[in-house]
């Protein structure tokens, strides 16, 4: 019997079947520094443990998105090791802070399986839930990816597709982060004087700066989330695919639009929910990724006077600039250089 892992094929899934993924992975400073290094966040809740102090957290949370990747990663060898792509998010929830010295571990339950029309490939739904070493679930999410077959003459499965939320509430949104005091709250170290009640519904928002890929950042961060999907990291197998080269992970993009959004979003320091997510074209190393956000609605929660929640549509581009706002094109289709359309909850102070 071989004692290696292939990887989980479309013909492995089953609706209802649970992947209690390995390997328990302990958050340290040094991962915090090391992702402060990739993608330059500037956000002071999660820059400075004094900061953090001063509004009633024990210290500087780790970064919302760091802790969504570690997740994400201890899920990549059972469910998208043999993955084509992965496709999209829907009903995330962040459940509590993490702070480093929390170790993380990972649980998927299979809600949908549907084989497509070339049968060679089939998208696979799941849920992952991300816990703390106390048991404490910290994040859960849905995702669906497709995958390859092993066998393309393998039947076909019987198609469940899952019923997915529009958007998470409102007021499930408070275990993001403790109550804070908002009061203390310092726009001259925090970067930006903007809070709740300056964001319009409706408004845009061009983010400015612009990021430039280098496949050696890509390489170290798919390694610091421990992601060994083949289609990330290995070119001998990547350069017989359809690009002829290896895909730059989405998250890494959701990471680097959401470090660019600091420039007009400064003050938006959670990310409390994920509504919906899609990487809508491939991002390669050399691509330069500019980012614009739409605030499409406004919330308080219950119980909470101290944030309100704003529900962005962020928009990331390849190698165009977003002061025009590029979405779709005059025949509805997405504009070429549209590379992640993502819909997310953000907290900020009152």
């Amino acid at each position: 019997m071989s004692k290696t892992n292939p990887g989980n094929f479309f013909e492995d899934f089953q609706v209802g079947q649970v992947l209690r993924h390995a390997t328990p992975r302990t958050v340290t400073a040094g991962d915090v520094a090391l992702y402060t290094a990739l993608y330059g966040s500037r956000f002071a809740v999660q820059s400075s443990d004094a900061f953090a102090r001063a509004l009633h957290y024990p210290q500087a949370p780790v970064d919302d998105m760091l802790v969504f990747h570690i997740v994400f990663g201890k899920t990549v060898p059972d469910i998208s090791l043999n993955a084509v792509a992965n496709l999209g998010y829907a009903g995330g929830r962040f459940l509590a802070p993490v702070y480093p010295g929390d170790t993380l571990s990972a649980v998927s339950e299979v809600i949908g399986v549907k084989e497509n029309s070339n049968g060679k490939t089939g998208v696979v739904y799941v849920r992952s839930t991300g816990y703390k070493q106390d048991g404490t679930e910290v994040l859960d999410y849905v995702r669906w990816v497709m995958v390859r077959k092993r066998d393309p003459a393998s039947p076909a499965p019987t198609p469940v597709t899952p019923v997915l939320p529009d958007a998470i509430e409102p007021d499930a949104l408070g275990d993001a982060c403790p109550l804070i005091n908002s009061g203390a709250w310092d726009a001259d170290l925090s970067g930006a004087p903007h809070r709740f009640d300056d964001y319009a519904l409706d408004e845009k928002i061009d983010h400015v700066d612009g990021m430039t890929v280098e496949e050696a950042e890509h390489q170290l961060a798919t390694r610091l989330y421990q992601n060994t999907a083949k289609v990330h990291f290995n070119q001998y197998t990547e350069g017989q695919g359809r690009f002829g080269r290896r895909l730059i992970y989405g998250g890494h993009v959701i990471s680097l639009a959401r470090a660019l959004s600091f420039n007009g979003l400064g003050n938006a320091f959670h990310i409390a929910g994920i509504n919906a997510g899609r990487h809508v074209a491939p991002l390669f190393a050399g691509d330069t990724v500019f980012a614009w956000s739409h605030v499409i609605e406004k919330a308080t929660i219950s119980g909470r006077d101290d944030v309100g929640a704003l529900r962005l549509r962020m928009i990331a581009t390849k190698d165009r600039p977003c002061s025009d706002f590029p979405l779709v094109d005059g025949e509805g289709r997405y504009d070429a250089s549209v590379i992640l359309d993502f819909d997310f909850w953000a907290l900020i102070p009152r």
